[in-house]
């Protein structure tokens, strides 16, 4: 796939901190997670993206152009910040609409395009000519998305783009993100709520202390960075047999009988030694298994584990 954005040894420097330190890496279409703690270099890379700031060394571009001072490439972008930098007197309605005739849009085709925006974010038409001050968070954040996506932009990048939604309003964004992907929108998301980007997001990005620690998917990430998996779930018809069988060989540190459905999550001390043996163990204890599965496939522990 053609890459949308692509970094060769990008360098981010705020006096003797920081940011990036010489990353590399190609993002395609689709969604795409941008995932990191605190301080890994996510606000700084978005930036560099949008062309609010340039690097200190290294390249980036999108759509093979760079970004900084290159209004061909700024107007197929799609920003939604993470901070709510609109005036709080202002009312959606009017303020979409200004945006597009600053952008040279005639009054009746900015109301247009104000109007199909605030319906793609499911903003209830009764608050369109409210002010702001009078909005929830959730409300001013699809407010953001709104002015993001006014232009019709081929790419998005959305700064922690679910704060203050309620899970209702988690679900209804992550089908317009789909929907726009559908269309041939590529979108770039940083969350901290992994489980949401897990199951919007089919790449990933990982950054931690300004590098990038893991890319590609989900499942390719994980099996690169360990061989053997140090959780397993087991559903049997003799779950407390099966624990004792395998707690005698000593190979757990531990174990949790979950109630009600024959299941039972092993933390294994040794993996290798666990599944050179796990057959053998398995067969001499007699029971019938239903069910295995990794306990450690989530995107958190995924992430937890590349940046040990």
């Amino acid at each position: 796939m053609k890459s949308v954005i692509e970094a060769k040894e990008l360098s981010r420097w705020y006096g003797i901190v920081m940011g990036l330190n010489h990353v590399s890496f190609d993002i395609g279409g689709g969604l795409t997670g941008l995932v990191g703690p605190n301080g890994a270099g996510k606000s700084t890379l978005i930036q560099i993206i949008t062309g609010q700031i340039q690097p200190s060394s290294g390249s980036l571009t999108v759509f093979g152009e760079r970004p900084w001072n290159n209004p061909s490439v700024l107007r197929r972008i799609g920003y939604c910040p993470e901070s709510t930098a609109v005036a709080r007197d202002l009312r959606p309605f009017e303020w979409l609409r200004g945006l597009g005739m600053i952008s040279g849009w005639s009054s009746k085709d900015s109301a247009a395009s104000a109007e199909r925006v605030l319906e793609m974010v499911r903003l209830p038409r009764v608050h369109w000519n409210k002010r702001l001050a009078q909005y929830s968070k959730g409300m001013r954040q699809r407010v953001k998305l709104a002015q993001a996506l006014l232009h019709e932009p081929e790419l998005l990048v959305l700064d922690e783009p679910l704060n203050g939604l309620d899970p209702m309003g988690r679900q209804e964004m992550g089908r317009l993100f789909k929907d726009l992907c559908s269309q041939g929108v590529s979108i770039v998301i940083s969350s901290h709520i992994l489980e949401e980007l897990e199951s919007l997001c089919k790449w990933f990005l990982m950054l931690n202390w300004g590098r990038v620690v893991a890319s590609g998917t989900r499942d390719a990430i994980q099996s690169g960075s360990r061989r053997w998996d140090e959780q397993l779930l087991v559903r049997c018809d003799r779950p407390e047999r099966l624990a004792r069988c395998l707690f005698d060989e000593e190979l757990l540190r531990g174990f949790y009988l979950e109630p009600g459905n024959g299941a039972v999550s092993f933390h294994i001390k040794e993996p290798e030694e666990f599944y050179e043996n796990w057959l053998n163990i398995l067969e001499r204890s007699g029971v019938t298994v239903y069910e295995i599965r990794s306990g450690t496939r989530s995107l958190s522990s995924i992430f937890a584990k590349v940046t040990e």
